[in-house]
């Protein structure tokens, strides 16, 4: 019965228009009612609970850091590396868009982030070049869903924390489903552009490649030291995020000079006006997650998958499609924490790996980023490279379609994930 009351609160709340803070808080207070439990205090004590975390701390600095990646020119300098290996084959353009996915990913946890730099700089040249602006414009949204998978990865930090799971172990764990979907894009990605007509660029010599990579070297480092700091128990997923944004802004000013006081200022706002965001949910969404506790609601809904998931398999299976509708219409932060509470122990009883399960949980929500009707990755792109949602839509599919079948591979082979996390130990 709590399970249907939140789950009603919580829809009629979003369809009236209520922000999901709110929505969230409402539904929690309306399980307290329930169970005849309602006070204040508790509302209150779990708000503040659930923005007084230090590793949430890391969320503000990771976007911060992504900030000063692309005003910094760290962004640019990554593409024009790509560009330099890979830019000369047939459709050379969309592998260096893969290529640069891959390694921005490593410098910013932020789908939105990675994706508006890529499509600023890459969806002009590709529509010089006689590329389709809509498969462009689908490929850009497609790689920026990366971000989250491989570290630093804000959707990982917000789980950790809801999860009570180690961010270092999910961040470690992230990084082969992460390359697994740069080589599924790949794959889409020839399938694509083999017989396309389009401008091929000139090979570039060993001498110019050596001058991208020593252009580049300062932007490819700051994946090192966060991944490195991180194996080797230098720091903490939290001081992983200070550094990231302290050496973003250290080369942006004095190795690169393109950060000014005005475009610092603008990373700043930025920065505050999102981070205001994440926390709020973050804060609000901990008294659901209190009252999901109290309520008993995993088990409820246990109940309910157990009568049609007759194994971990299927049951995962089942709890991913779950996900995957609500990311047709939810936003990726309010999915890891309205889900995150209420499955996470429902997959823990039937033997799962939290790490494993996270790995899996995030990349749903990523996906849920480019699939209509909502798509804000999706939004992203269309308004950067000035096309139709539509048109945006038909760009991605063959693209969401091999990034979905990564994710049907990791539910049926638990060991793509597991295996390759045990290398980072």
């Amino acid at each position: 019965m709590s399970a249907l009351i939140f789950l009603a609160i919580l829809l009629t709340a979003i369809a009236a228009g209520m922000p999901i803070a709110f929505a969230l808080l409402f539904a929690g207070i309306g399980i307290m009612l329930q169970l005849d439990q309602f006070d204040p205090q508790i509302v209150v004590q779990n708000a503040i609970g659930g923005a007084d975390n230090f590793v949430l701390m890391a969320v503000p600095f990771f976007i911060l850091a992504g900030e000063f990646m692309n005003a910094g020119g760290l962004s640019k300098r990554i593409v024009d590396l790509a560009g330099g290996f890979v830019g000369h084959l047939r459709g050379g353009l969309g592998y260096v868009a893969i290529v640069a996915a891959l390694l921005l990913a490593s410098l910013s946890g932020s789908a939105v982030a990675d994706t508006a730099a890529l499509a600023a700089i890459l969806v002009p040249m590709m529509r010089q070049a006689g590329y389709d602006p809509a498969g462009s414009c689908g490929l850009m949204a497609a790689g920026g869903i990366i971000a989250p998978i491989i570290p630093p990865s804000i959707g990982f930090l917000l789980f950790g924390v809801v999860a009570n799971v180690s961010i270092t172990r999910l961040f470690l764990a992230g990084i082969m489903p992460g390359i697994l979907m740069g080589t599924a894009l790949i794959g889409a990605w020839w399938l694509a552009s083999r017989n396309a007509e389009t401008a091929l660029a000139p090979k570039k010599t060993l001498a110019e490649r050596t001058l991208l990579l020593g252009r580049g070297f300062w932007a490819l480092l700051l994946p090192v030291i966060i991944v490195g700091g991180l194996k080797f128990g230098i720091f903490t997923p939290t001081e992983a995020a200070v550094v990231a944004a302290f050496y973003a802004l250290f080369v942006g000013l004095v190795v690169y000079r393109e950060l000014t006081l005005t475009s610092i200022h603008r990373c700043l706002l930025a920065t505050a006006r999102t981070s205001a965001v994440v926390l709020l949910l973050a804060a609000l969404a901990m008294v659901a997650s209190y009252m999901i506790t109290i309520a008993d609601i995993p088990a409820q809904v246990g109940g309910w998958m157990t009568m049609s998931a007759g194994s971990p398999l299927l049951l995962v299976g089942a709890m991913m499609m779950v996900v995957f509708l609500a990311g047709m219409v939810l936003d990726f932060i309010p999915i890891v924490l309205i889900f995150t509470p209420v499955f996470l122990p429902i997959a823990q009883q039937a033997g799962i790996d939290p790490v494993y399960f996270g790995v899996i949980l995030i990349m749903d929500c990523s996906i849920g980023m480019i699939t209509p009707p909502v798509g804000v990755v999706l939004n992203v792109v269309s308004s950067i490279g000035r096309i139709s949602i539509e048109q945006a839509v038909r760009g991605v599919l063959p693209f969401l379609i091999a990034e979905s079948v990564v994710l049907v591979a990791l539910i049926l082979f638990p060991p793509l994930v597991m295996i390759p996390a045990g290398w980072w130990k």
